[in-house]
């Protein structure tokens, strides 16, 4: 069966988020492309048909760029649906409310961020080098999704706790791959003992991460190698903090 824009309904709303936590964020945004390429050659008041996936990917697509580009109040669910070539009621078949495209939006963010960024850095290199390597892939995300990473950090509808969520489950991850890029070295084996000032120390220097990386991209009053020296600098001060000196090159 096949929805009122030519595509099938989409699966029950308690499968999508498990669907949407196991696509990485690249593949989903090859699926938007494609989905608005082919909206954008549509005939007039002809609709263009989408399997489930191309079509969720292109709503998703759509809903981030309304999102980063107005405030969540301005953004019209009409306007996504026109901008898709569909009805507002199949939109609703995908996301049932507005919130529910925003969060998905956000999630897509972040699985984006982590899917650049994590196994970044080639593993033979020194652990200081993959934390370079790993800062710099953070920040090629942030100046090609500027957008997207501002309302990512920023939320955009309160303490709404699934945004809360979304934005503390990217923190985790990052911290989770920082901590592997120096693996072998006695910070990881620390972080392993479960030695608590360090998971706290990571923490706090990852907080330091998103505010520089948001003010610099917001004033742009440093250059990119002058602010990614900045945060590895600011990380082995961290990291002394916690382990004392002196502090080696292999940490």
């Amino acid at each position: 069966m096949r929805d009122r824009g030519g595509c099938a309904p989409p699966p029950p709303r308690g499968t999508h988020r498990s669907v949407a936590l196991a696509r990485t964020g690249r593949r989903t945004a090859r699926l938007a492309a494609k989905a608005v390429a082919r909206v954008g050659k549509r005939r007039p008041g002809r609709r263009i048909r989408l399997d489930n996936d191309a079509r969720r990917a292109q709503l998703l697509e759509l809903g981030q760029k309304a999102f980063a580009e107005r405030t969540y109040d301005e953004v019209s669910i009409d306007d996504i649906a026109r901008a898709a070539g569909i009805s507002k009621g199949l939109l609703y078949h995908y996301f049932p409310t507005k919130r529910d495209l925003y969060v998905a939006g956000l999630q897509a963010t972040a699985d984006d961020l982590v899917a650049r960024t994590v196994g970044a850095a080639d593993p033979k290199l020194p652990p200081l080098e993959r934390i370079r390597a790993g800062l710099d892939a953070y920040l090629d995300f942030v100046v090609a999704h500027a957008r997207p990473f501002a309302a990512l950090l920023r939320g955009g509808i309160g303490s709404d706790p699934e945004v809360a969520a979304v934005v503390e489950g990217t923190r985790t991850r990052y911290m989770e791959r920082l901590l592997a890029d120096v693996e072998g070295t006695p910070l990881a084996t620390l972080a392993a003992s479960e030695v608590p000032m360090v998971r706290i120390a990571v923490r706090g220097w990852l907080g330091f991460v998103e505010a520089a990386s948001l003010e610099w991209l917001l004033r742009g009053q440093a250059d990119r190698k002058q602010l990614r020296d900045l945060l590895v600098d600011t990380l082995l001060v961290t990291v002394r903090a916690v382990m004392g000196p002196p502090l080696t090159g292999g940490w």
